[in-house]
């Protein structure tokens, strides 16, 4: 492990979710978080403090510019993630941006399409993808070790109320259940289930016309059917529960975040824990400091394609609801 590149990392945006990956930045070997860039530059000095960060920088662009960084998570708005991200393609950089990718699936293409002329590496940081327990269900399923799945349950749901200067609630920001959390159930279904041959949706909307709810059904052949659920109007189980011939693989809340999982067959319950140390972030970061130093643009797991799929479900889904940007 010693003689692996160190990467060094940057940061641009500092909310709540840069905190978490910040903190579990550190617990990676051969990395370090060396740079971080907000908006305002006491933002920047408070969030380089607490980590023990080389660089604070007060926007973005000087962060870009600057040459010492392998690599950068962003973690703005999903509006600004297309702008930020060609920003850093465009100087070398790495990214690692946040999910959702962008906000529609022709903004996708355009980041996809500039990491390839630039030759470099390019992910969307849908983390859950690279979780043990994730991982886990994704065998059993692929290898029908519980016979074929003939349904799958999937939700997710905490109460927002409404106010429009907050991020996930701010129209100009992208916000509303589906882009925000309601991902999660959709990258559940399609990394499992695959492609559906028809979608169903429902939402219900705050007065700023974003969606507070959103109710999905993806139809697959046999009868099997996805049902999905995001929601801001109250807490759900957060779960996703995979109905298979022989028994029951149930993840347990919060489904997308390091958990655990249950195993039901013949009215009898195994859980399996995977003995999570961290938030959950380093094992994304893990992914993509390899693929970085292998000299890879594009992850074998969160692929183009897949990120592709998923964006243009989102915007099928949104055309479906009536949810416009």
């Amino acid at each position: 492990m010693k003689n692996l590149k160190k990467i060094k990392w940057g940061i641009i945006g500092l909310g709540n979710i840069a905190d978490k990956f910040a903190t579990d930045l550190h617990t990676v070997d051969n990395t370090e978080l060396y740079a971080v860039a907000s908006r305002t530059q006491e933002k920047a000095n408070t969030f380089a403090e607490k980590y023990n960060v080389t660089k604070a920088y007060g926007n973005y662009k000087d962060l870009a510019a600057d040459s010492n960084i392998d690599a950068v998570y962003i973690a703005t708005p999903h509006v600004h993630h297309k702008a930020n991200t060609l920003m850093c393609l465009k100087k070398g950089i790495a990214v690692l941006c946040e999910k959702p990718f962008a906000m529609n699936a022709e903004e996708v293409h355009e980041m996809i399409d500039c990491a390839k002329a630039n030759n470099v590496l390019l992910m969307e940081a849908l983390w859950t993808y690279f979780l043990p327990h994730y991982n886990y269900v994704l065998d059993l399923i692929e290898n029908e070790t519980y016979g074929k799945v003939l349904k799958l349950e999937a939700d997710f749901g905490f109460k927002q109320e409404f106010d429009e200067s907050n991020r996930v609630i701010k129209k100009s920001l992208g916000g509303g259940s589906l882009l925000d959390i309601g991902i999660y159930p959709i990258f559940t279904a399609l990394s499992t289930l695959g492609n559906p041959k028809a979608k169903e949706a429902e939402a219900t909307f705050f007065e700023n016309e974003v969606d507070s709810s959103c109710s999905i059904v993806f139809k697959y052949r046999d009868g099997v059917n996805a049902y999905l659920k995001s929601t801001l109007l109250e807490e759900t189980p957060t779960e996703a529960i995979f109905y298979c011939e022989k028994g029951i693989i149930k993840i347990n809340s919060r489904f997308h975040e390091p958990s655990t999982v249950t195993i039901i067959t013949n009215g009898k319950e195994e859980i399996k824990d995977f003995g999570y140390t961290t938030i959950g972030y380093n094992y994304e970061v893990i992914h993509f400091n390899n693929l970085l130093r292998q000299g890879k643009i594009e992850s074998n797991v969160m692929t183009y394609s897949f990120s592709n799929r998923l964006m243009k479900t989102l915007d099928k889904v949104r055309q479906i609801i009536g949810l416009e940007y």
